[in-house]
């Protein structure tokens, strides 16, 4: 998989968040909800249109150019806000967390912001640089759709449903949007044609003749797919309130951050349950039966969802924001890392292997009529 170059002129676009942000927080008419809102849409629209105007010819090539530059300037903004409510900063963004989106104070929100800022700034960088130099992207977004959509599902319905839904905001509208985006740019990326690989017939033919037992990797792959579905669905019950011993010690002595009254861990719990412990089975199913085509492009995608959610939930489960009581006790700290870690690390080692050797994964060729013809004759 080629790495793009960044994209030099969004990557200066979107730093003009540090003034712009600074400005901002010094502006006392800002300390009405409804004029955060207004004011942060007016930002976003200008700096659309400035985009347009800088890049017409990668917006007209690709639309999605605008969006990753918008998000690049969002990405940064999050940033912000993390190193603010962590205290490395001060003085940028606190008109926003008071007065437009105060759950972004929560742990799960600093959390989500850091790895908005981190991962998927690169990631849009990555992107754009690709568009400007007219390359290929798809590897890069289905990780960036399954990542960014995982995020805003979680946050957004946690923010609904957890103990914030009575501080929504009328800025809690401007992220409305965010759920058109990734149906909309998950058919552009989808629609881009697959890198092409040195898969011959005979390699693929080769290759799926293989049984699992003679595939160590894959025979690993698929133990740990088992296993990863067994505790998705054990976690997904914990959080349901199953009355069981299992469920009752590990909620209070593994992760007690399941309990936190914010709703964002057991909502994240509950999107594993109902989106990754099917793909468990099917990706198994896909390692086990040649010609499963679908998987290297849906192993990137909940390589990227679970990637973010686990970084999300990790580090909100340790975090200072958390209340004592729903923190992991120390004790039991190195049991609740490397599972966590492991359940994270699986879909990666999954989507590198289904990239690195995809014969396997490809149809079968069509036997030759005239090969078949001589050996019945």
């Amino acid at each position: 998989m080629d790495i793009p170059p960044l994209a030099g002129k969004i990557a200066a676009l979107s730093l003009s968040a540090l003034p712009v942000s600074y400005a901002l927080n010094h502006v006392s008419a800002l300390s009405h909800p409804l004029w955060v809102a207004l004011m942060s849409a007016l930002i976003l629209g200008l700096l659309f249109v400035a985009v347009y105007s800088l890049s017409h010819g990668e917006v007209s090539y690709d639309p999605l150019y605008a969006v990753f530059a918008v998000f690049a300037f969002t990405s940064v903004v999050d940033l912000i806000i993390a190193l603010q409510e962590d205290s490395y900063v001060v003085g940028f963004m606190e008109f926003y967390t008071k007065e437009g989106e105060p759950y972004l104070r929560t742990a799960h929100g600093v959390f989500i912001c850091y790895w908005d800022g981190t991962v998927h700034y690169l990631l849009y960088l990555a992107m754009a640089g690709a568009i400007c130099r007219r390359k290929r992207y798809r590897n890069f977004g289905l990780y960036w759709l399954g990542s960014f959509a995982m995020s805003i599902l979680v946050f957004l319905t946690g923010n609904i449903l957890g103990k914030y839904s009575s501080e929504i905001r009328p800025a809690f509208f401007l992220t409305i949007p965010y759920l058109l985006v990734p149906c909309w740019a998950g058919m552009k990326v989808f629609s881009q044609p697959r890198a092409l690989t040195r898969c011959t017939a005979n390699m693929v033919q080769e290759e799926q003749r293989k049984g699992l037992l003679q595939r160590p990797a894959d025979l690993a792959l698929v133990i740990y797919l088992i296993l990863a579905g067994f505790f998705t669905l054990f976690r997904g019950l914990v959080v349901l309130d199953c009355p069981t011993d299992a469920c009752f010690v590990y909620i209070y002595q593994y992760e007690p951050y399941l309990r936190d009254p914010v709703a964002y861990p057991k909502v994240q719990m509950l999107m594993y349950m109902f989106y990754v412990l099917p793909f468990c089975g099917l990706a198994a199913y896909a390692l086990t039966f040649p010609g499963c085509s679908w998987l290297p492009d849906w192993a990137l995608v909940f390589a990227g969802a679970i990637g973010q959610a686990q970084f999300s939930h990790m580090g909100a489960s340790m975090h200072l924001r958390t209340p004592f009581t729903y923190r992991v006790p120390e004790d039991t700290w190195g049991c609740f890392f490397v599972c966590n870690l492991l359940y994270a690390l699986g879909p990666h080692l999954l989507a590198y292997r289904c990239l690195q050797w995809p014969a396997f994964f490809h149809q079968p060729p069509p036997s030759d009529p005239l090969a078949l013809h001589k050996k019945q004759h």
